[in-house]
């Protein structure tokens, strides 16, 4: 899933089983395919375990200035809003806490329609609101179109610690 900084889920993909690794469901997504194709102007987030792209930003590993340092501080704090959206859905939809029994097939479509539920919710006002007034959507500087190149990733990392940090 990804989602927005309103706890909205953006994208979801309820067909793989649970013991699929995130950022293979990832790279096999019609999201992925549609950032590498340039459909999308903006940045993912991911953690440690997604590789490094121009389209998705990762922590440094090691990082070995205090602007990598503070690029993963801002990266984790605005990273988090996934698992905040996880713990409302999870809150509005208690079935989500247990395993669905239910045939896999059907179970993605329940998942699906509980994500669809909740961003009705969301946009409703009737669920919790992110009002802390900390995190707010970057405009970018044109970053987007000059880097191309599938594992561009680390040179886009770059120019963002260098430009804002």
């Amino acid at each position: 899933m990804c989602c927005d900084e309103t706890f909205k889920v953006t994208s979801c993909v309820a067909s793989w089983p649970g013991s699929v690794h995130d950022s293979r469901i990832f790279r096999q997504s019609a999201l992925c395919a549609q950032f590498e194709n340039g459909q999308h102007d903006g940045l993912l987030l991911g953690d440690s375990g997604y590789p490094c792209r121009r389209f998705l930003m990762t922590p440094f590993l090691n990082p070995s200035t205090p602007a990598e340092t503070a690029f993963n501080d801002a990266l984790c704090r605005t990273r988090v809003l996934i698992e905040q959206t996880f713990g409302v859905l999870k809150k509005r939809f208690q079935a989500l806490h247990h395993e669905i029994l239910t045939e896999p097939p059907q179970a993605a479509v329940f998942v699906v329609a509980c994500v669809v539920l909740h961003n009705i919710g969301m946009e409703r006002g009737d669920i919790l609101q992110n009002d802390d007034g900390n995190l707010r959507p970057v405009d970018g500087d044109g970053m987007m179109g000059q880097i191309h190149g599938r594992n561009d990733g680390i040179a886009m990392r770059q120019h963002t610690v260098t430009n804002f940090f």
